[in-house]
């Protein structure tokens, strides 16, 4: 990561996923183009990581996989948002919305 890159806080991760999800499915490295896009370069996801995280939330039901054939022609993994998913980026996005919230008070405080 270069010196204009973030470091992903513990738990970002998770909520960026399923996020990157809510359009429909995405391999692995759609799903990290898409963190990289968003967030205009300021969030670079490694990986090692990404992948772990994808066979964690798979784990937790809160994703469903089936493999496919990328643009590229190659044999790729499929990750899409289950209902389940969907339900826990609701949650994610208001505990995030409020502790972003709360950060930038303290931030604004003279």
């Amino acid at each position: 990561m270069g010196d204009d890159t973030l470091d992903l806080l513990k738990g970002t991760l998770d909520v960026l996923v399923l996020k990157a999800l809510t359009w429909g499915p995405r391999h692995g490295y759609a799903v990290a183009r898409w963190i990289d896009d968003a967030t205009r370069g300021a969030l670079q996801v490694e990986e090692g990581a990404l992948y772990h995280a994808l066979h964690r939330l798979e784990k937790r039901g809160w994703l469903a996989s089936e493999w496919g054939v990328s643009e590229s022609n190659r044999r790729a993994k499929y990750y899409t948002l289950t209902a389940v998913g969907r339900r826990q980026l609701a949650t994610q996005t208001a505990t995030w919305t409020r502790y972003a919230e709360a950060v930038f008070a303290a931030l604004r405080t003279a």
